[in-house]
C-alpha cells in the first residue's frame, strides 16, 4: 500500500491528501491502526478466551472421566465442583478449532462403485435385461413388462409382460431365453441395473449355473443401462403406445406387434441403419454389399450430384461398449465411435 506521509493538520489535510492521491480514507487510517492480535485487521475480542485459558478448556476435556462426555454434561459436572471454566457454547467453539468436535456414532460407509465397463463385438456377448411398468385399466395398477436385449445387434432376444415383479418369473425368463439362443458357459455377460429383481438370489443362482456373468449399474445410474433404458423408451414414445392397457391380454398383444416391429422392420441408426434381427443372424453384411452398390450405380449415373465423391452407406459397428474406458483400445477398436453408448440412448427413438 501506498504510505501517506502526515504533514498536514487536522482531518481536512488528510482528506485533501487521499483525494489527491488516490485513495481511501479508511484505508489510510487502517493502515496507521496497531495490530493487536492474529492476522492483519483483526482485533482480538476483549471477553475471548487467552490462549492458556483455551488450552485448559482442552486440558479438562482430554480427561478421561470426560472423555465419552458431550460439553453439557461436562460444564453441569464442573459447575458441581465449584469451577467455571468457560459458557457451554464457549467449550463448543474451542473443540471445534481443535477439530475435536464430530459424530461419535457409527456412520454409514458407502462403498464405492466403479462404473461397469463391458464390450460386445458380436450377438450373444453381452446382453442387458430391465422390467418397466406399464399402467394398467385403473390408476395404481401396473403390468410389468421384462425385456432382455442384446447390446451389440440390439435385438429383443426375450420379453414377457406379468402382473407382478418377481424375481422367480425373472429366473423362468433368462432361462427359456439362453436355452433358445443356445447359450454355452462362459459365453455370456448379462447386465441389469440395481433393482430387487436383478440382485435376487435366485437370478444369481441360475446365472452362475449356466456359466453367466452378472454384473450392475452403479446405484441411481441409468446411464449404466442404456441399451434398455432407450429400448422402453423407443416403446413408450411410439404414437400407438396408448395411456393405459385394459388387460394383461391386451398388453401383451401391443408387445408382441412391437417386438415384431422393433427387431424386423426398425431400421437402427446405431447399427448401421439395419434392423437387429439382420446383425443378430448376420445378414447385415451382405445388406451393406447391395447398398454400396446402389450408391455406386447412383454415383455413376449422375457424378456431379456427388461432391465428396462416392457415397458410403452407413457402416456396422464392429464393438459396442457400455462404458467405455478413457485409456486407448487396441488396434482394432481404435476406428470406433468415441461413445457408442450415449450414441445408443438417442438411436432407438
Amino acid at each position: 500500500m501506498m504510505q501517506i506521509v502526515d504533514d498536514t493538520s487536522g482531518a481536512d489535510g488528510i482528506d485533501a491528501t487521499c483525494i489527491a492521491l488516490g485513495v481511501c480514507r479508511a484505508s489510510y487510517y487502517r493502515s496507521r491502526a496497531p495490530r493487536v492480535y492474529g492476522p492483519r485487521y483483526q482485533v482480538r475480542c476483549p471477553r475471548s478466551l487467552l490462549l492458556e485459558e483455551r488450552q485448559a478448556v482442552l486440558d479438562v476435556f482430554h480427561e478421561d472421566r470426560f472423555a465419552d462426555l458431550a460439553p453439557a454434561q461436562v460444564y453441569a459436572a464442573l459447575l458441581d465442583e465449584g469451577r467455571f471454566l468457560c459458557s457451554e457454547r464457549t467449550m463448543y467453539r474451542v473443540l471445534t478449532a481443535s477439530h475435536e468436535v464430530r459424530e461419535r456414532r457409527a456412520q454409514l460407509m458407502h462403498p464405492t462403485y466403479a462404473a461397469p465397463e463391458l464390450l460386445a463385438t458380436a450377438p450373444n456377448q453381452l446382453w442387458s435385461w430391465d422390467i418397466t411398468k406399464l399402467k394398467g385399466p385403473a390408476k395404481w395398477t401396473y403390468f410389468y413388462l421384462y425385456v432382455i436385449i442384446d447390446v451389440f445387434s440390439r435385438c429383443v432376444v426375450g420379453w414377457m409382460v406379468a402382473p407382478n415383479e418377481s424375481a422367480t418369473l425373472a429366473e423362468k425368463l433368462i432361462e427359456e431365453t439362453c436355452q433358445r439362443h443356445d447359450i454355452a458357459p462362459g459365453q455370456l455377460t448379462i447386465h441389469a441395473d440395481r433393482g430387487s429383481s436383478m440382485r435376487s438370489n435366485l437370478v444369481a443362482q441360475l446365472l452362475a449355473d449356466l456359466g453367466v456373468t452378472k454384473t450392475h449399474s452403479r446405484p441411481h445410474v441409468s446411464n449404466d443401462n442404456p441399451f434398455s433404458e432407450a429400448g422402453f423408451k423407443t416403446l413408450k414414445y411410439r404414437p400407438d403406445f396408448p395411456e393405459r392397457f385394459g388387460c394383461l391380454e391386451d398388453a401383451r398383444a401391443h408387445c408382441v406387434d412391437f417386438f415384431a416391429w422393433y427387431n424386423g422392420e426398425h431400421y437402427h441408426s446405431g447399427i448401421g441403419l439395419n434392423t437387429p434381427n439382420d446383425v443378430h443372424y448376420g445378414r447385415a453384411q451382405q445388406r451393406l454389399e447391395d447398398r454400396t452398390r446402389v450408391l455406386a450405380a447412383a454415383h455413376a449415373a449422375h457424378p456431379e450430384r456427388f461432391v465428396h465423391g462416392v457415397p458410403r452407406a452407413p457402416q456396422l459397428p464392429t464393438a459396442v461398449w457400455i462404458n467405455k474406458p478413457a485409456a486407448a483400445q487396441p488396434d482394432q477398436l481404435r476406428d470406433q465411435p468415441d461413445r457408442p453408448d450415449q450414441s445408443a440412448i438417442s438411436s432407438l427413438n
